[in-house]
């Protein structure tokens, strides 16, 4: 057995093209299954993603959150916690973001912007900093009080919105100024109009940055063996509970950041929302796709966000229902978390090419 395990070693790469292929061979299963012709269905959602500029400007738009969610989770995951509460992260960051929009004037873009972008992004580390405060001191389980946190956020969200920011007459806040606007006008213009930000720019910096501090600082090695072992991390002299804090401290920045540019970015102003809107959830599914590791994380959301761009594309172009999507992507999830079937599938190749895999 332990030869085995060192086979498969270093094949996580291998692994997770397998799982995404597999789970594009059972959407169109279940396509055939529901009458409909999976080759269409593919070439149409293929075309809605690169069928011109503006889509596949729009396509990078639906990305650019998705990786700063991705990391968020895959982040607080290898420091040994589990962040389920990206979404409530990004919502207090778009709040944070869409306050200092609104209410500051008479700034010049080089300061208003970038303000914005920081205060938002703080708010959403000081909200994922709270849970990790309740597990370090109080040792509630990160998991019980960021899902709790998440519904807070939602309210307290509204809240703001509806008492000091609101638009008379409608469910939404006054429009941001257009010194915080996080827009990129040239490019815009050349994809066809399509909402560009610079956001999609910070979320692949951060996924450098991601790696430069878990790997290639101090803070990252004592992030991770606080993660691996706790008590051995105490027993050599490192503050577990300060490190605690810390992983959901950053954790919640990247999800506030995607908060931040989906206001500063995309829409410009925000909504009294009746639910949230699911890029913290989507998160999760992109780290699980990516395998917590940043780069990972990258091309998962690239996959995610690319097959959900997509659907609209299937629906008109191929009329399959959008719901056969997310059928497509829950696969390519589930062969993911079980890399056990995908491993069992790939082992007569391993045994063909290396036969004393077989003896293992």
């Amino acid at each position: 057995m332990g030869k085995l395990l060192k086979w498969f070693g270093g094949d996580s790469i291998v692994v997770s093209l397998v799982a995404v292929l597999l789970g594009l061979i059972f959407g169109a299963i279940i396509m055939l299954l529901g009458g409909y012709n999976p080759v269409d269905a593919y070439a149409a959602l293929l075309k809605k993603v690169f069928g011109s500029p503006s889509d596949f400007g729009e396509a990078i738009r639906e990305i650019s959150p998705l990786i700063l969610t991705g990391l968020s989770v895959a982040f607080a995951f290898r420091t040994g916690l589990f962040n389920i509460g990206a979404e409530g992260q990004f919502l207090i960051g778009m709040t944070g973001a869409t306050v200092i929009g609104v209410k500051l004037t008479g700034l010049p873009w080089i300061v208003h912007a970038p303000l914005a972008m920081i205060v938002g992004a703080l708010a959403g580390g000081l909200w994922g900093a709270f849970a990790g405060w309740l597990k370090a001191t109080r040792g509630v389980n990160e998991v019980i009080t960021t899902i709790m946190l998440n519904w807070i956020a939602l309210f307290f969200s509204n809240y703001i919105v509806s008492t000091f920011l609101l638009q008379p007459g409608q469910q939404r806040s006054r429009m941001i100024q257009e010194t915080a606007s996080m827009t990129i006008p040239w490019l815009s213009e050349a994809l066809g109009h399509a909402r560009i930000h610079w956001g999609t720019l910070v979320a692949l910096i951060g996924a450098v940055l991601f790696y430069v501090i878990l790997w290639r600082t101090k803070l990252g090695y004592e992030l991770r063996a606080v993660g691996h072992n706790p008590h051995a991390a105490q027993y050599a002299g490192m503050s577990v509970n300060r490190r605690m804090i810390t992983a959901m401290f950053v954790a919640g920045i990247f999800a506030g950041l995607a908060g931040v540019f989906e206001v500063l970015g995309v829409f410009k102003y925000q909504t009294v929302m009746a639910g949230s809107p699911g890029y913290g959830f989507d998160g999760i599914a992109v780290s699980l796709l990516g395998m917590n590791n940043p780069f990972g994380v990258v091309i998962g959301a690239a996959l995610f966000g690319g097959l959900t761009y997509g659907s609209a594309g299937m629906s008109f172009g191929a009329d399959v229902p959008p719901e056969i999507i997310r059928i497509v992507i829950g696969s390519v999830i589930f062969f993911v978390a079980t890399q056990g079937i995908v491993r069992f599938i790939l082992l007569p190749f391993y045994r063909r090419r290396n036969p004393e895999v077989a003896k293992a």
